[in-house]
């Protein structure tokens, strides 16, 4: 149990972590700076089981840019429908896809933003209703814009809820996003402050995944409470190289109803909150 002198230095001292500036480390060197070599710029595939994404959105019905940022909210109430392929294909796109590769082989530039480029993350999704896909484990490929199937996972429900702190809302999501760090992907060019950018930088893909999901009328919710063990475990991740940073259950939502909406937070009410 903490007591509250610990709580108050550890809350301190996330404080400080992110006063953290270039400016407070004058003369140190990066890798870059040192002219190491650079960690490759995504990871590569394991598997032969590989599905081709589709680019070809036109034919999804895509709402108006100001209608997505109206509309834009936290679902927790999913209806347990297939997601299309191509829908999840869009997700992918949008968060982590791939426009163009700067120089030989030095960055990725995407559809989101990123500190030097660097996009230090992975892509991997737990599916349970996505429709052409057997329900288990995957992995997103943005260079060749593919999935890799990882494999099966016994009662993904079960495994959903376990994974993210027991909030059962979520077991009904058709897929569930769990991005990793890939800690020497930042550290290479910004060493020993890398890890405050890398919070702005899983923001930005965040961010996008909630306005592409209001364009396509799906529903989406960012979670930070995640078991962080679990989540590596199910990935095959090390855990000090790689590791799950943030999560996203996404899943299809009723819009014409917001009424389970409104009883999901009745407590709300019922407390006086």
């Amino acid at each position: 149990m903490l007591d509250d002198k610990k709580i108050k230095e550890l809350i301190e001292e996330g404080r400080e972590f992110l006063k953290s500036t270039h400016n407070d480390y004058e003369g140190y060197l990066s890798d870059q700076d040192l002219k190491k070599k650079q960690p490759p710029l995504v990871k590569e595939a394991i598997s032969d089981d590989l599905i081709k994404l589709s680019l070809d959105f036109n034919d999804l019905q895509i709402e108006d840019l100001t209608s997505v940022i109206k509309n834009r909210k936290s679902s927790r109430v999913f209806t347990q429908k297939n997601l299309s392929l191509k829908q999840l294909s869009y997700l992918l796109w949008t968060t982590q896809g791939i426009r163009a590769i700067r120089g030989k082989s030095y960055a990725t530039l995407r559809n989101v933003p990123c500190g030097g480029a660097r996009h230090e993350f992975e892509t991997y999704l737990l599916v349970n209703y996505v429709e052409g896909l057997k329900p288990g484990r995957y992995h997103y490929l943005p260079m060749t814009h593919q999935l890799e199937y990882l494999g099966n996972q016994e009662n993904i429900p079960e495994t959903i809820g376990v994974s993210l702190y027991d909030q059962v809302w979520a077991n009904k999501a058709s897929v569930v996003f769990y991005w990793s760090f890939v800690a020497y992907r930042a550290e290479w060019r910004y060493g020993i402050t890398a890890h405050r950018v890398v919070l702005m930088d899983i923001g930005h893909v965040g961010e996008n995944l909630y306005l592409a999901c209001s364009a396509l009328g799906i529903g989406v919710c960012g979670v930070g409470a995640f078991k962080l063990d679990y989540c590596n475990k199910m990935f095959g991740l090390d855990g000090e190289e790689e590791y799950i940073i943030y999560t996203s259950p996404v899943g299809t939502i009723d819009m014409t109803n917001d009424q389970a909406e409104k009883d999901f937070y009745k407590f709300v009410e019922e407390e006086g909150l």
